[in-house]
C-alpha cells in the first residue's frame, strides 16, 4: 500500500477542513482497508456500477476489439484487481499489458494472477497516481498504439474542469492513433443514485468513516468516531453524488496543532461522483480534444463504455 508522506497528508487535511463547507480529498479513502471495503461496495445488491460496467463490456467485447485493432500498448488506469481487464485479455491481440495502480501490494497480487493466468502476455506493472504525468513502459516488442483503459465510474471523480485536464493529458499520450476506452456513469432517478452510495448492508458507510480511523492513526488527529454518520446525496443541480461524513453535535476536534469545530448537522463532503448524460460526457470529450466513436450501455442503459479517438485540438 502507498502511504502519504505525513506532512503532505496533515496539510491536506487541515487545509479541507479549514474551507466551508468543509473537504477531505477522497484518494485518502483508499488506505488496505478503504480500497477491501471498497472491493465488498462493488458486490451489494444496491451499488450497480461495477455489475453494470462488466454487463456492458462483456456484451459488446467484439465491437470493443475491432474499436482497439491488433498489437495495442493497453494500459490500465487504477487497475486493481484488473476483473474486468480480464474480460479484454481473453479476447484482445495485444502487444503488453500496464496496470497502473497507487497500491504496491494490490499490483503485486494482480500482476502474479495476470502471469499465471496468461503466460504468453508481457505485464508490465506502474506502481504510481495515474493522475500524475506518467513514464509508460515499453514492450519488448512493437507495438502498434497505445489504448488507455480507464473502467468504472472514475472520471465522475473529477471535477469537469480537471476531468478535461486529465483526458487532455491521455489524449496527448495517445495520439495519432491510439485511443481510450473509459467508463461513464450515465444520470438516472435520484433514487436509484442515492440507493447506490447508501447501501442498506452499510459497507458504503463503513469506507467513508473509515477515512477518520485512517487520519487518527496515520496523523496527530482526535476524531470520535461515533460522533459522526455516513450520508450520501444527489445534487441534481450540479449532476453529482456527494459522500458526506455529517457531524451528530456540536464538538472540536484537534488535527495536528489545529482545532476544527463542528456544528451539529454539519458536514465533511469527502468525495463527489458526477454522472453524465450522453450529449454532457461527448461535450466534455470533445473539450480534451477527443471524439467519442463508440458508445456501449449495459442492458438497463444505466452505464456506458465508450471509446474514445484524439482529434486535432
Amino acid at each position: 500500500m502507498s502511504t502519504p508522506d505525513p506532512e503532505t497528508f496533515l496539510a491536506d487535511v487541515q487545509s479541507g477542513l479549514s474551507r466551508s463547507p468543509k473537504t477531505l480529498p477522497c484518494k485518502y479513502l483508499y488506505d488496505e482497508r478503504g480500497s477491501q471495503l471498497f472491493e465488498e461496495i462493488t458486490e451489494v445488491d444496491d451499488y450497480y456500477p461495477t455489475r453494470a460496467d462488466l454487463e456492458a463490456t462483456t456484451a459488446n467485447v467484439s465491437a470493443i476489439e475491432q474499436h482497439i485493432g491488433p498489437g495495442a500498448r493497453l494500459v490500465e488506469l487504477g487497475s486493481g484487481s484488473s476483473t474486468k481487464t480480464r474480460v479484454l485479455l481473453d479476447h484482445l491481440d495485444i502487444a503488453a499489458y500496464i496496470p497502473v495502480e497507487i497500491s504496491a501490494d494490490a499490483l503485486e497480487e494482480s500482476v502474479d494472477t495476470l502471469r499465471a493466468a496468461y503466460p504468453d502476455l508481457e505485464v508490465l506493472p506502474l506502481c504510481a497516481d495515474y493522475t500524475q504525468p506518467l513514464d509508460l513502459p515499453v514492450p519488448s516488442q512493437p507495438f502498434a498504439r497505445t489504448v488507455v483503459y480507464y473502467p468504472g465510474s472514475t472520471i465522475g471523480n473529477f471535477h469537469p474542469p480537471d476531468a478535461i485536464a486529465f483526458l487532455r493529458r491521455i489524449q496527448r499520450a495517445v495520439q495519432p492513433d491510439g485511443g481510450l476506452l473509459i467508463g461513464v456513469d450515465l444520470k438516472k432517478d435520484k433514487a436509484v443514485l442515492e440507493r447506490a452510495y447508501n447501501d442498506r448492508e452499510g459497507v458504503t458507510a463503513a469506507f467513508n468513516l473509515n477515512l477518520l480511523t485512517r487520519i487518527n492513526r496515520e496523523l496527530p488527529a482526535k476524531f470520535t468516531l461515533e460522533a459522526f454518520h455516513h450520508e450520501a446525496r444527489y445534487d441534481e443541480g450540479l449532476g453529482r453524488i456527494e459522500m458526506h461524513l455529517v457531524s451528530d453535535e456540536d464538538q472540536d476536534v484537534k488535527v495536528g496543532e489545529q482545532t476544527f469545530h463542528f456544528a451539529a448537522g454539519e458536514t465533511i463532503r469527502t468525495e463527489e461522483s458526477y454522472k453524465y448524460s450522453r450529449q454532457e460526457f461527448a461535450r466534455l470529450a470533445q473539450e480534451a480534444g477527443f471524439e467519442v466513436t463508440a458508445f456501449w450501455t449495459d442492458g438497463a442503459e444505466r452505464f456506458s463504455l465508450q471509446y474514445l479517438s484524439p482529434r486535432s485540438i
